[in-house]
């Protein structure tokens, strides 16, 4: 899609667009010539702006009355003067006055009136010219909503689908907090796609799993599908903080003053033991899949270490399981919106995925390929089924090898062991740098170099059986693809992209909300090695993810920790390497002690997803160099990931 200015997307609505008028509210099924895109033929000056406030039927506050979120709503006025009915698109989140969203942290703005001038990002200007209603949330206890926030729990998830339930006729609203003056919408069909970033996507994963009706799709960016997750890996803390520590980031004031309970009921509910427990089956919405009515279009970086990849991986494997119509875009960033990464493509996707999904358009995008995946920077791939259909889990055996810890990589299993000692000033990025070097702090296994490039694609394991010397440890597990590249530098602060002086517009725009926003460009490094995938966990958790305990020094323990879900080539030349290691620095918390571990090689095992399975990565390493490990060097990467406020935004 070429990059819009203002002039050239600023329509007028005359006479003469009565007959595009009536073909964006005809069904396909009953128009002549079925229409294949919704058209800008409505005025974004003239739409309507309006404020409801939605009963959620909870008193999460306990001041005695049913909670209100406010839903500010920016609707075109021509439809409704005409007796036609608008679909919705919905951004809930917690995030529209406190700290801002999108790349340059816009924030609601509001006139004298208490109406909506400014809603952020692009979704507003854009299709609200082309005949949808556009609803942005504010979650339960932020902003102007009444209740608490409970870091998507029942509040949350309740108040975002509530408003679901307005939209088709199944809730009341108010057209004040407190008022009575009842208000309805009669101005929608109720079809209702739901998109957002980092936390508002999440709330879309949550309602999306209610099976609420009138959710025909959803748009989740970079978000989180089972809370869990997010502050856990298998018992391994990822951060120190906790759920109730992220309320008190993001709840209003009004909401701070009253919700101390439940901010001492999601401390109580979440132990830094890494035990799971009911607060986190209640922010699960994996485990609801089976609800899901809507389709998603999912988008992730697989360089995210804010909202990691397991959580794309998990929530799509189980949407699959449960036939659920799926696309997916894989990024090289870390927790970036694709608006920021690749911008003409991702408005024109998205606006034909929502005319797909809620006017009804017959144009295509069914029947193209499920996924796009980011190869190079800005060099994009498609896949017609992710994985590929020829993805097998291949299962593959470390080796010692000729010097204490740079051992091999292959398919046949090997017997010995090999011994680190846990440092917690370390990461991954120390790792990898010295894959090919005897340090005491790792383990490193490589391949021979690649005769043919191999593909990973999907969600890995590795298994490790390993013995401690004290009564507690933390293991990490890293895929590396060794070799050089030039890939996205995640690893800076903006996680992928240079934010550039000059402004493009992708809508209409009103003196107080601009559709024209700041471009961005990749940001790129040269390294020698690129990490793949990672896992963590809690030795201590090796019998039972819900709940762990002291290790017993001397005693093996196994352990299968999950790999974050990829799509990554390692190119002919190159050599897969998988790292076994302790505490992964800034990227999960050191154990309470600082234990050697042996790995017991004949029971240490990485299953990875292949395209041609074992087969290929027989191709791949067949004739190579034999066993030994490659010269020592010290391999150039990108910085060490730095510690982050563990705050699903961006």
């Amino acid at each position: 899609m070429p990059k819009r200015t203002r002039s050239t997307i600023r329509r007028t609505l005359v006479s003469a667009a009565v007959a595009a008028l009536t073909a964006v509210f005809v069904t396909p099924a009953a128009a002549q010539a079925a229409p294949r895109e919704s058209r800008p033929v409505y005025s974004y000056a003239d739409a309507v702006r309006e404020s409801v406030w939605v009963d959620t039927g909870l008193d999460e506050d306990g001041d005695g009355r049913t909670d209100r979120v406010a839903a500010d709503i920016v609707r075109p006025a021509e439809p409704a003067r005409q007796g036609r009915k608008v679909p919705v698109i919905m951004d809930a989140s917690p995030y529209y006055s406190c700290c801002g969203r999108g790349n340059e942290s816009q924030r609601k703005t509001y006139d004298a009136q208490g109406r909506v001038v400014q809603m952020p990002l692009f979704y507003d200007n854009y299709f609200v010219p082309r005949g949808y209603a556009f609803i942005g949330v504010d979650l339960t206890g932020t902003n102007r909503s009444a209740g608490c926030v409970d870091v998507g729990g029942r509040s949350e998830i309740q108040s975002a689908k509530a408003v679901i339930d307005w939209l088709n006729g199944r809730a009341r609203a108010y057209t004040s907090r407190t008022g009575d003056t009842p208000v309805t919408a009669g101005w929608t069909n109720g079809r209702t796609g739901m998109i957002g970033k980092s936390w508002d996507g999440t709330i879309a994963n949550g309602v999306a799993a209610t099976g609420v009706k009138g959710l025909r799709t959803i748009v989740p960016i970079g978000a989180i599908s089972s809370w869990y997750d997010y502050y856990f890996a298998q018992g391994a803390p990822l951060y120190d903080g906790g759920p109730d520590e992220l309320a008190g980031y993001v709840e209003s004031a009004d909401a701070r003053a009253h919700c101390a309970a439940v901010r001492q009921k999601l401390a109580d509910g979440s132990p830094r033991s890494g035990d799971w427990t009911p607060l986190w089956t209640e922010r699960d919405y994996v485990e609801d899949a089976a609800q899901v009515r809507a389709s998603v279009f999912l988008v992730h970086g697989m360089q995210d270490l804010n909202v990691r990849a397991k959580h794309f991986g998990q929530w799509w494997d189980a949407l699959g399981r449960n036939g659920v119509r799926r696309k997916i875009w894989l990024s090289q960033t870390g927790h970036v919106d694709p608006f920021d990464f690749r911008r003409g493509a991702w408005v024109d996707t998205l606006h034909r995925w929502f005319d797909h999904e809620l006017l009804g358009y017959d144009n295509g995008i069914d029947r193209e390929p499920m996924a796009d995946i980011e190869r190079h920077p800005d060099q994009w791939v498609t896949s017609t089924v992710w994985p590929p259909r020829s993805t097998r889990a291949a299962v593959l055996h470390p080796a010692a090898g000729s010097r204490a810890g740079v051992g091999t990589l292959g398919l046949r299993p090997a017997a010995g062991t090999e011994t680190f000692t846990d440092d917690p000033s370390l990461s991954e990025t120390d790792w990898a740098a010295h894959l090919t070097t005897s340090t005491p702090e790792k383990a490193g296994f490589l391949t021979a170099p690649l005769r043919r490039d191999l593909r990973l694609a999907g969600s890995g394991q590795v298994t490790v059986t390993a013995t401690p010397t004290t009564g507690s440890a933390h293991l990490s597990a890293v895929l590396v693809d060794v070799g050089p590249d030039t890939i996205r530098d995640y690893a800076d602060r903006a996680e992928g992209i240079t934010t550039l002086a000059d402004r493009t517009c992708w809508g209409e725009s009103t003196a107080g909300d601009s559709a024209c926003f700041k471009e961005t460009a990749a940001k790129t490094a040269a390294v020698d090695y690129t990490v793949v995938s990672r896992g963590w966990a809690d030795l201590g958790h090796y019998a039972w993810p819900a709940a762990g305990g002291p290790l017993t020094p001397g005693r093996a323990y196994t352990i299968t920790l999950d790999l974050a879900a990829t799509d990554h080539v390692v190119p002919a030349g190159h050599r897969l390497a998988l790292i076994v290691a302790g505490t992964d620095k800034d990227l999960i918390d050191p154990p309470s002690t600082r234990p050697t571990l042996t790995v017991d090689l004949s029971r240490t095992t990485a299953k990875v997803p292949l395209v041609g399975g074992a087969a290929a990565f027989a191709r791949a390493t067949s004739g190579g160099g034999g066993g030994g490990a490659p010269a020592p060097a010290v391999l150039d990467g990108v910085r060490a990931p730095g510690a982050t406020r563990h705050v699903p935004t961006g």
